[in-house]
């Protein structure tokens, strides 16, 4: 349980990682300001400024973001906004406020080109949107506070919200065969793991003597790696272990099933520096994904 007199401020309300902060923290006696629409436009860097110092936080949890991949190719603006602008400001105030702040970015600020595991001093090369806005978020949240944690992951699903986990489930239940990319290789990820992570680190970074390699970039994902097919073949076979939906899966080619927004071919993210700093190391996606089909499906008979 914490002992800290003040506050967590989390931004977000209804995205997957913000609600399994908020729950989690809760659950460990944190007090937790949620600061969130309609209350909190992180677009509104105002607004955002005058809420993080009204709430004195003892650490400051960015975890709102643009999400919407393709449809940030079309509203490119509206990305800047929250991915950039907002979480600059997110971490000014709490820099104002006296506060270090933890802030989630992707693997999608890599291009994909490189055949092993990416670490944090490897070069970027956003292909999207998306991914260039939330690359810049990472600058200026740098700039902005010096007591930053910036944490990149990938491929993030929970049973709350929109994600992959849940759309394979659905489609499952209503086609007869799923055809999935098998050529773009990632680390599934999942917001309940984050957000122990981030417990983790709280009574680390909230102390006034954390020592400088506390903060800066560091990779955040379950271990283990696998394609989009792979994982939604897991899917399946674990959703019917539990009596689930699941279908057949065909694996096809990114380039049969065109999007918008390009992605990586390959962004395993490597988690070396987070377990060699924090000694903190995610467990492996599978199991992850089994403790996520427990709620969404119910267990395994």
């Amino acid at each position: 349980m914490t002992s800290l007199k003040q506050p967590i401020a989390v931004t977000g309300r209804n995205g997957q990682v913000s609600h399994a902060l908020t729950r989690l923290l809760r659950d460990q006696g944190f007090d937790v300001v949620v600061l969130a629409r309609p209350d909190v436009d992180l677009a509104d860097t105002a607004a955002v400024r005058r809420a993080i110092l009204a709430a004195r936080p003892a650490v400051v949890i960015n975890a709102a973001a643009y999400t919407a991949v393709d449809k940030a190719e079309d509203e490119p603006e509206a990305a800047a906004a929250i991915n950039a602008a907002g979480a600059e400001a997110v971490a000014a105030a709490a820099a104002e406020a006296g506060a270090p702040v933890i802030h989630f970015s992707t693997d999608y600020v890599f291009d994909g080109s490189k055949a092993a595991p990416y670490v944090e001093t490897d070069p970027t090369g956003p292909l999207s949107v998306y991914g260039a806005t939330k690359l810049e978020g990472e600058r200026r949240v740098t700039a902005a506070n010096p007591r930053h944690v910036i944490l990149r992951t990938a491929w993030v699903c929970s049973p709350y919200g929109a994600n992959f986990v849940k759309t394979m489930l659905r489609l499952a239940a209503t086609r007869p065969e799923l055809t999935v990319v098998d050529d773009q290789h990632g680390c599934p990820t999942f917001a309940d793991d984050l957000a122990d992570v981030v417990r983790q680190l709280i009574p680390k970074l909230a102390t006034s003597n954390a020592p400088p390699e506390a903060f800066g970039v560091f990779h955040a994902a379950n271990s283990g790696d696998t394609t989009w097919c792979g994982f939604a073949r897991a899917i399946m076979a674990a959703s019917q272990a539990r009596g689930g939906p699941h279908v057949p899966v065909r694996a096809i080619l990114t380039k049969d099933y065109p999007v918008k927004a390009k992605r990586p071919a390959f962004s395993r993210l490597s988690t070396g520096k987070l377990l060699a700093v924090h000694g903190i190391a995610l467990r492996p996606w599978q199991p992850a994904l089994e403790a996520c089909l427990d709620e969404l499906v119910g267990p395994a008979s």
